[in-house]
């Protein structure tokens, strides 16, 4: 029963309703595996097999199957969701899920470049690099004066702002975008670090000037109608996200997953 319950969760057509009820029942589910029930642990394991292949192809370009180490991975990365998913945050296990295990095949594919000591290139988005210098960045902002943070701030909403026009946005939308609810200002960001970390999601933004929203909706569980009322946040947000703005970054990081 349990098991049938929790493979409804892959209809590739739901009502909203049916959405948020499987939303909840997923959280349910995770919450009992996490408090140590075994046999839930592995139905959900099971009934989000189809989902971590799909996953995990999608980061690596390929099939994955069963045989593949990099499913192996997948399911690693699925089993920390749930021990580490909280009910109380708005996204869902699956969007959840979803992060923790691109980030752990990235890991996993960057290591094993390592230890054969070969020369190999590895895709990482701006906003990946740009995190890994952000220390150091970091670093430097205390060593500047008052004057200097202040100009650098200056530039990067000048910079800002001209990245925004050419998606036909301004601050001023923005600010009228911006969801009211700390909750659905939470979903939407977590949506926008999808897009972001997700090569075909990006590009498809950046060549179309819009949000590939039926293939974004097949990922989160969020409706097409929010979505839709969201794009112009979501939008503002991937490029933030994608760009080198250390300060304007700062406004934001206790958001990002």
């Amino acid at each position: 029963m349990l098991l049938s319950i929790i493979q409804g969760i892959f209809k590739t057509k739901t009502k909203q309703k049916q959405k948020q009820k499987q939303k909840q029942i997923s959280s349910e589910l995770a919450q009992k595996a996490k408090a140590g029930n075994q046999e839930v642990l592995n139905d959900l394991l099971f009934a989000y097999t189809p989902f971590m292949k799909k996953t995990a192809s999608f980061v690596c370009k390929r099939t994955i199957d069963e045989h593949d180490e990099e499913y192996s991975v997948a399911m690693n990365g699925f089993h920390e969701a749930i021990m580490n998913f909280n009910p109380n945050e708005p996204a869902s296990l699956q969007t959840y899920a979803h992060l923790i295990i691109k980030r752990r095949i990235i890991d996993y594919i960057r290591k094993e470049a390592a230890r054969n000591e070969k020369v190999t290139f590895i895709h990482t988005s701006r906003e990946d690099a740009s995190t890994e210098h952000q220390l150091l960045d970091e670093q430097a902002i205390h060593t500047y004066s008052i004057e200097q943070q202040a100009e650098a701030r200056k530039d990067e909403l000048i910079h800002y702002t001209q990245l925004l026009s050419k998606f036909g946005l301004s601050f001023e939308e923005l600010t009228q975008a911006a969801p009211k609810h700390a909750d659905a200002r939470r979903t939407a960001f977590q949506t926008a670090q999808i897009i972001a970390e997700t090569e075909e999601f990006y590009d498809f933004l950046i060549k179309h000037k819009r949000l590939p929203l039926k293939e974004i909706e097949a990922i989160v569980e969020v409706s097409r109608k929010t979505l839709e009322r969201q794009r112009k946040y979501i939008i503002a947000v991937v490029l933030l996200l994608k760009s080198d703005f250390v300060y304007i970054k700062e406004y934001v990081k206790g958001e990002i997953v």
